[in-house]
């Protein structure tokens, strides 16, 4: 529908979408009767498809008993229990959970938690957050300023604070050739912590970083051991760990928590997406005890909150999405059938001069796209050649997620995959044929 008829602020007002009747399982169908088959959960929420049952009954069922009740008063049967079982999966250490409404809401709570931590344990001179280049990490100030996409940044700047990022665990472009892995690791841990030398230890509050990033570079995951000895490091300095799982976590990598397969605990973490499925808006921000302890036996009172942080209907949904996800397992799907997926692409995609790199972990997948296969080179930015693939697959029936500035906010291009967890095989089959399709369609 055209702007002309609507009063919807649209992402794009020059490309108004179509309008949506209904969702069929791993489908969305327009108001015209097409079928657009979902690949990438939207930006990687939909784990569960459109229409699950038992989570849109347990929606209804809350509604029935109570939609709202504001947390200043009360806490709900539907957020204590969501909490429980979020603990009882989580990594170690971690020992409470803070709703919100979305990613970038936990983020901020993330950030804002860390710093009121440091002041509850008198180390009020830590100030510094260290995050990775091309990482993203949500779009309130706070979580903006922390991510390292410089077109996400560049609007806002004057209003961003003052954070230091350092190079991603990136080993497509960033490991150098005869480097090994573990050198390569070395080289980012010592870039790290010349940062950290450079400020002063005392002065570092947190090292942010996704364990798989995606939007912005496609489900990047890390080299080897990385992880760990990002933990190490932390932990040596007093430095907090905060991980960003909004969009890789909740079963997305094959694993509940995404860290869970790095072998770490972070001390903060930040969930939403895949928690909230799509059917309410739900994120959340996990935490130590002994960071959640400080502020009990300190000032008492977390100085932060929203409105509807706790809302029992979204915490209902919530609940009945992890259900979904551990007490029906399907969060045991997702390691096979991301490895069909992966294995269908590369049968198609794998020597195509335009793709360089396809990677990724468990139904959390991305194509590099090059304009030189040997060199790396990336496609001439003003092609737009992710916008035009976006369109292309969207008009093929098949939602996907490219983005562009994939190498350092400007150049490269990318398609990010991350479809619902109750995929077939011959859903697969859909996925690689239609973006072949846009593919051909685009010219490549």
């Amino acid at each position: 529908m055209s702007t002309s008829s609507s009063h919807v602020f649209p992402r794009n007002s020059k490309a108004p979408p179509p309008m949506v009747s209904h969702g069929d399982g791993p489908y969305l169908v327009d108001k015209n009767g097409k079928k657009y088959f979902d690949g990438s959960g939207g930006a990687a929420v939909s784990c569960l498809g459109h229409s699950d049952e038992a989570v849109t009954a347990a929606i209804r069922s809350q509604l029935d008993t109570l939609a709202f009740a504001h947390t200043g008063f009360f806490t709900s049967e539907p957020a204590e229990a969501l909490a429980d079982k979020l603990i009882a999966h989580a990594p170690a250490g971690l020992d409470r959970v803070y709703f919100v409404s979305g990613g970038s809401e936990a983020m901020e709570a993330a950030l804002k938690l860390a710093r009121q931590y440091v002041i509850e344990i008198g180390q009020p001179e830590r100030t510094r957050i260290i995050a990775r280049k091309q990482s993203y990490h949500g779009n309130t100030l706070g979580a903006l300023a922390t991510g390292g996409n410089a077109w996400r940044r560049a609007p806002f700047a004057p209003l961003l604070i003052d954070v230091s990022h350092v190079s991603p665990c990136y080993a497509y472009r960033g490991q150098a050739a005869g480097e090994s892995e573990a050198q390569y690791c070395d080289r980012l841990i010592a870039e790290l912590e010349d940062e950290i030398a450079r400020h002063g230890a005392e002065t570092i509050l947190a090292f942010v970083a996704e364990p798989v990033v995606g939007a912005t570079m496609g489900a990047v995951p890390p080299v080897s051991g990385y992880y760990k000895r990002i933990r190490e490091l932390c932990t040596r300095h007093g430095i907090l760990l905060i991980l960003d799982e909004v969009m890789c976590g909740m079963g997305r990598t094959g694993t509940l928590f995404a860290c869970d397969q790095d072998g770490v605990a972070p001390d903060i973490c930040a969930v939403a997406k895949g928690l909230g499925a799509g059917y309410q808006p739900l994120g959340a921000m996990l935490c130590s005890k002994t960071i959640h302890d400080a502020i009990e036996q300190g000032s008492g009172f977390f100085q932060h909150g929203h409105t509807y942080i706790g809302h029992p209907t979204a915490c209902a949904a919530g609940l009945a999405v992890l259900q979904r996800l551990v007490d029906d397992d399907l969060v045991s799907r997702v390691n096979p059938m991301g490895a069909g997926l992966c294995e269908r692409l590369t049968a198609r995609f794998g020597q195509h001069p335009n793709v360089g790199d396809i990677r990724g972990r468990g139904l959390f997948l991305g194509l590099e796209l090059v304009a030189d296969r040997e060199t790396k080179a990336p496609l001439d930015p003003s092609l737009k050649t992710h916008a035009k693939l976006k369109k292309a697959a969207f008009e093929a029936g098949l939602i996907c997620y490219p983005m562009g500035g994939t190498i350092d906010g400007k150049s490269g291009d990318h398609i990010l995959l991350a479809p619902p967890f109750i995929m077939t095989e011959s859903h697969a089959d859909e996925i690689t044929e239609k973006l072949g399709a846009a593919f051909e369609a685009v010219g490549l």
